[in-house]
């Protein structure tokens, strides 16, 4: 039976590719998605993928795709560091979850260093560009 995974990516992400390349590389999301999927299918995981700029329609995501998934993906991006609302629909699913980011956000702004979703999270992983997924994938095909 394939594992089932959620892989949610937050605001600002629908413009990789043009938004700061030199920070979130030059692939965009739909590239990313590509390479998330082929790999997936080699692991044996369905992937249901999401990217809103809007923290309601993440959580509502969360949510309702908490009976199908069976782990969570999540690049929160900005709402990594203030959205208590997201961590706690997190929280709320009780299903285990990774935090990824395309860059290491602990040696980026001292803003961006703290992360309130890292605490309901099994890991985070950060600076692999679009292989901060995959490694997400990896840890929770093992815990699940």
């Amino acid at each position: 039976m394939k594992k089932k995974i959620m892989l949610l990516h937050g605001p600002n992400l629908n413009l990789l590719g043009e938004r700061e390349p030199e920070v979130y590389g030059k692939l965009t999301l739909a590239q990313i998605n590509s390479k998330l999927k082929t790999s997936a299918r080699t692991l044996g995981v369905v992937l249901r993928i999401h990217q809103s700029n809007s923290e309601g329609e993440i959580i509502d995501f969360l949510h309702l795709n908490r009976k199908w998934a069976q782990g969570v993906i999540i690049n929160p991006a900005a709402y990594t560091h203030y959205s208590y609302a997201i961590r706690d629909a997190i929280s709320a699913i009780a299903l285990p979850a990774v935090e990824v980011h395309l860059s290491d956000i602990h040696t980026r702004e001292a803003f961006r260093r703290q992360s309130v979703i890292e605490a309901v999270c099994l890991r985070q992983i950060t600076g692999l560009g679009w292989k901060s997924y995959l490694e997400g994938i990896k840890i929770l095909i093992e815990h699940i």
